[in-house]
């Protein structure tokens, strides 16, 4: 599957039209992520599953101010519209899959009701 280029137009119905997205946050004159992307991309191949998209943070920076991305590449990973994985640095091939591996074995609706009863607990406060 080819790595999508995310942009304010499409990056939030990407991330809300797919259970597994994983988004690299990179800029062209950043060589740790140029070096990364090859890696990004065989995964991509490898895991057809799961949407792999990219973000310029050169030329999208309102997504990467909103997400407060203060160095790159990084990885942000998100299941059923939750992010679950956001972290600066590359990782190698082998990383990587051992990430989406763990990812993949989330109970994600043990993750929705945490979430549920961390927002009811935070409404009783307020």
């Amino acid at each position: 599957m080819a790595v999508l280029e995310l942009n304010q137009e499409n990056f939030e119905s990407t991330v809300l039209d797919n259970d597994f997205v994983i988004v690299d946050f990179w800029a062209p004159w950043c060589g740790p992520c140029r070096a990364f992307a090859p890696t990004f991309e065989a995964a991509a191949e490898k895991h057809t599953d799961i949407t792999f998209a990219k973000v310029n943070t050169e030329v999208e920076q309102g997504i990467a101010a909103s997400f407060q991305i203060r160095s790159i590449p990084t990885l942000m990973i998100f299941r059923e519209k939750v992010i679950i994985y956001s972290q600066p640095g590359s990782l190698p091939a082998s990383g990587l899959d051992e990430l989406i591996a763990k990812v993949r074995e989330l109970d994600m609706a043990q993750v929705h009701k945490e979430i549920a009863e961390e927002q009811a607990a935070q409404a009783d406060k307020a």
